[in-house]
């Protein structure tokens, strides 16, 4: 089987930690272009990896036919655009999460995806995480009974990355706390239910910790250092209560609050079970038999979920296989959060089968 060709677009601190390395490491894959417009960031991949060419227009990309498959590791304002010019131009594309800045952003990469043909998936990496997959079975075969209700937290003590720079930015990442990080827990609890549609969203964020930016303690900040002269008008703490076709959802997330405890969790709480799940960890299971309250914590062999995530990317072009991390399905996350957003700002319920509405 020959390789198929791939190509990086931006070479930042995402592409680094995750899905270059993943690629590398697939024997049927071969990065031909390491792509950002910050040409160091590019060559300093080529180097370090030991193939590609470095560039920095993109469109050099979209002209090369021997490209099969497109990585895009940009900012979130960059998503849309390039992710529609790849397909158009006849490549697969894996987008790194938020599909986008916007829902009517994302419905337009739907809309090229079902016109093209091509593959569009979105770094939903959790879809490919051992133990969420064993939860969703467990889900499915009915284990917890009747999946009810499922409680969401997010909330960090002093995180906010890159005080001032592009994760502040509305304009270029679309939101803050919500849209990074929320994506992931939203997207979790919609696949392990089985991507229930959404029916009503309330919530309200908040912009607090953060908007007086030279005040803000911290004691390491990831994408940082902050810029004091950049932008911050995105929120830092958001709550929200959604109802589904299937459980109801409630959230509290936070890049940053004045509670010094990291609660980063999700609880799926059925009549027979109930399912606390860690992010990025193990999960316990409590359950009740003969009288007696029950705990359990599974053990199970954890396998790469980034390394799981390309290795599929890979293989559905070959195949024609849809994924779970499909435009189609995840969507359905991009829905939500902007009815999050939407509620917060008009400060009242969004409706999804209400004339005028984001349905």
């Amino acid at each position: 089987m020959s390789k198929t060709i791939v190509a990086i677009i931006g070479c930042g601190t995402i592409a680094n930690s995750a899905p270059i390395p993943a690629y590398v490491a697939n024997p049927d894959a071969e990065i031909k272009y390491f792509c950002d417009i910050r040409k160091e960031r590019a060559e300093k991949a080529a180097d370090q990896y030991g193939c590609g060419e470095a560039i920095e227009d993109y469109r050099i990309i979209l002209e090369d036919p021997e490209v099969e498959a497109v990585s895009i590791c940009t900012p979130n304002n960059c998503h849309a655009l390039i992710a529609i010019d790849c397909m158009r131009a006849g490549k697969h594309v894996l987008c790194e999460k938020p599909a986008a800045r916007t829902y009517e952003e994302a419905l337009e990469m739907q809309k090229v995806q079902h016109e093209t043909g091509k593959t569009l998936n979105i770094g939903v990496v959790n879809r490919f995480n051992t133990g969420v997959n064993i939860i969703k079975k467990m889900i499915e075969e009915g284990e917890l009974g009747d999946l009810y209700h499922v409680y969401v937290s997010f909330r960090s003590h002093r995180s906010i990355p890159g005080l001032g720079g592009d994760f502040t930015n509305k304009a270029v990442a679309g939101g803050g706390a919500l849209i990074d990080w929320g994506v992931h827990f939203l997207d979790i609890v919609m696949y392990c239910a089985g991507d229930p549609d959404p029916k009503t969203v309330t919530g309200q964020t908040y912009s607090k910790l953060g908007k007086d930016m030279k005040n803000y303690s911290y004691i390491n900040m990831w994408a940082g250092p902050p810029n004091y002269e950049g932008t911050y008008d995105v929120d830092d703490f958001v709550t929200a209560m959604i109802r589904t076709a299937g459980p109801s959802i409630t959230v509290n997330g936070a890049w940053a609050q004045n509670i010094g405890v990291n609660e980063m969790y999700i609880d799926f709480l059925g009549d027979k079970a109930g399912i606390r799940l860690q992010y990025g960890a193990d999960f316990t299971i409590y359950s009740a038999k003969h009288g007696a309250l029950l705990e359990s914590n599974p053990k199970f062999a954890q396998t790469d979920q980034f390394q799981n995530e390309i290795d599929s990317f890979l293989s559905c072009i070959k195949s024609g296989e849809k994924l779970p991390s499909h435009i189609d399905t995840v969507i359905l996350t991009a829905k939500i959060i902007q009815a999050i957003y939407q509620s917060s700002e008009q400060r009242t319920e969004i409706s999804f089968v209400k004339e005028g509405a984001l349905a």
